[in-house]
């Protein structure tokens, strides 16, 4: 029924030489790895507002120029990744460049900066989305955690079914909403250009405005640049392309870029143009669809695929992640079952954790996340300046022909994304603090994996050294009674033609063990049974004494002490539930006892 109810939800499993086929193409792998950065049109035009704001509607106008600043750091970033896709072309990003040219803390930080940042981004992108749906059906409102959850689930279930089905699925809201703020932004540069917005709703370019300083210049920058994050993520993600993989991903970066730097600049222009002010009742996207064609059918459109594309930008971190962990994970920084692939030849077990530690935030924070923005940005702006000055000292190093020209792209990008961290940081320390806290945590965690990665590996490796002489056998067998349990395993035992066989029972009353120590001896008059009272009824303290004192018997003879557990197993898997485990139990306790063989025999029962 367990294996019925999966195939259902997650598809029935693939053949590994079907790897190729669940490659993505530039067409899917663009919706499922741009929603990301193309959702934060929705909200990062505002922040630029927001800031200014503080000053006054009159400095509106700046808007302009630092939206051009974006775009120009989106140019920057887009060409640096793009030379970071063919420098590395089996993906990790950030993460290998840092490490490959700065060193692997340095990698580390970009590392763990991107692991978090996705889990934000998943948690921040379905909350964000949630709360435009229950913005649109208030009654819902109370519901927020559940519905944000559900939406968790169904995109982790969706992922688990494989990249080409998730991207089959994704694609097309994702383009709809592409297609839709289009036209939105060709009909306000049309109401514009004829003349159908009144000037007196803008302040005109140029306008002196008091109180206007490069700090505050600086810190609308920073907050607009939250737009870029998810830039990233295809440079990761490589290995997800079809062949030739490497020269597809460039094409599908050089794509996202493009659409969102004409849905960034095209925003933040009709904005300033229909003269919109932010506020707590409607997104700055809201106004202008209501701005250029009322509130029609067109208008819900524009707020349906908006809050589509915010939820599903989400899919950009269960798209990342998951490779990103891989990388780690084969360098030995986090658990090697991030390498493993799952039924449907995905890292499932990254998209797991992705979906779980999403839902713990959301839970955590009540569905209300958008305080971690600042946190969600700065997480990706500390890879984007490491990745960046990690580019140019491999140019700088490696000197390959036309270096210079790709150095100045990775300087200026490394330039602007540094100063918009320091931004984050200096605006928004009590949003982002946690970083300097759980950012050395993490890396501290790596380095204690990586040692138990080395210290494993040191000790299976083969060296050439004697192994322990053993002269013989001393079997333990635990018994809770006189049943065909214990009888199939002290016949497979006395099979194996071993010298010692010991039976070993534990009393919770005297009279008892010596009732059961009668009833052996009739029974196995040949088999030496040892009894432990215990009077506090543990099973497990008495067999761990008996252990000791029989390994210090034979300490010298070079003899071997194997328990062995006699278990049975029910015909149904709910019948387990109705048994005490003791086998379980036992087995469990002695896995850490050095120096101890255990088997488990096995009786199957039949009804």
């Amino acid at each position: 029924m367990k294996s019925s109810f999966k195939r259902y939800v997650i598809g029935k499993p693939l053949r590994s030489d079907a790897l190729g086929e669940q490659k993505l193409s530039k067409t899917k792998a663009l919706a499922i790895l741009s929603s990301d950065a193309l959702s934060s049109v929705a909200y990062g035009p505002e922040q630029i507002l927001l800031v200014l704001m503080t000053v006054s509607t009159v400095a509106f106008w700046y808007s302009l120029p630092i939206a051009a600043g974006v775009v120009v750091l989106l140019v920057a970033l887009t060409l640096s990744y793009r030379q970071v896709i063919f420098a590395y072309p089996h993906g990790g990003g950030a993460y290998v460049v840092s490490r490959e040219n700065l060193g692997v803390n340095a990698g580390l930080v970009a590392g763990g900066s991107l692991l978090v940042d996705y889990i934000l981004t998943v948690a921040v992108s379905v909350s964000a989305g949630t709360d435009a749906i229950t913005s649109a059906f208030p009654s819902l409102h109370a519901y927020n955690v559940p519905i944000a959850v559900f939406f968790v689930i169904c995109l982790t279930l969706l992922n688990l079914r494989g990249v080409t089905e998730s991207a089959s699925v994704l694609a097309y809201p994702v383009y709809l909403f592409v297609v839709v703020m289009l036209m939105l932004i060709g009909l306000g540069i049309y109401n514009v250009a004829t003349g159908q917005v009144p000037a007196e709703l803008h302040p005109k370019i140029g306008t002196p405005v008091a109180g206007i300083s490069l700090f505050l210049l600086l810190k609308a920058f920073a907050s607009g640049s939250s737009a870029l994050t998810g830039v990233e993520a295809i440079s990761n993600a490589i290995p997800n392309f079809k062949s030739p993989a490497p020269n597809n991903a460039a094409k599908t970066l050089l794509a996202m870029g493009s659409i969102l730097a004409v849905l960034f600049i095209g925003i933040v222009g009709l904005a300033y143009f229909y003269g919109v002010v932010p506020n707590a009742q409607a997104t700055v996207v809201s106004q202008i669809a209501e701005a250029s064609v009322g509130r029609n059918v067109f208008y819900y459109i524009v707020q349906g695929t908006t809050a589509m594309i915010l939820v599903l930008a989400a899919n950009t971190g269960y798209s990342a992640f998951p490779l990103l962990a891989v990388n780690l994970s084969r360098d030995g920084f986090i658990p090697r079952i991030f390498q493993i692939r799952g039924d449907r030849l995905g890292y499932s077990n990254g998209i797991m954790m992705l979906g779980l530690a999403a839902i713990v935030l959301i839970v955590l924070f009540d569905g209300a996340t958008e305080h971690l923005i600042p946190l969600y940005a700065v997480g990706v702006f500390i890879p984007f300046t490491l990745a960046q000055t990690g580019m140019m000292r491999k140019w700088w190093r490696e000197k390959p022909n036309g270096w210079v020209t790709k150095f100045a792209i990775n300087t200026i990008g490394a330039a602007i994304s540094f100063v918009v961290a320091m931004m984050f940081f200096v605006t928004k320390l009590p949003q982002v603090w946690p970083v300097f806290i759980f950012l050395p945590m993490i890396i501290w965690m790596f380095h204690r994996i990586k040692q138990h990665y080395n210290a494993v590996g040191e000790q299976l490796r083969l060296n050439g050294e004697a192994l322990p002489i053993v002269d013989g056998n001393v079997f333990i067998v635990p018994v809770a009674g006189i049943t065909k349990v214990v009888e199939n395993s002290l016949h497979y035992v006395q099979s194996l033609n071993v010298e010692k066989i010991i039976a070993f029972y534990v009393a919770f009353d005297q009279a008892d063990a010596k009732a059961f120590e009668e009833k052996w001896k009739a029974w196995q008059p040949d088999i030496r049974l040892v009894t432990y009272y215990s009077p506090y009824r543990s099973i497990t303290q008495p067999l761990k004494k008996f252990i000791d004192k029989v390994e210090h018997q034979h300490a010298k003879t070079g003899y071997q002490v194997t328990v062995v557990i006699p278990q049975f197993l029910p015909k149904k898997g709910w019948h387990h539930m109705l048994h005490n485990q003791s086998s379980l139990l036992i087995r469990t306790s002695l896995l850490f006892h050095k120096n101890v063989v255990i088997m488990t025999v096995p009786f199957h029962l039949s009804k």
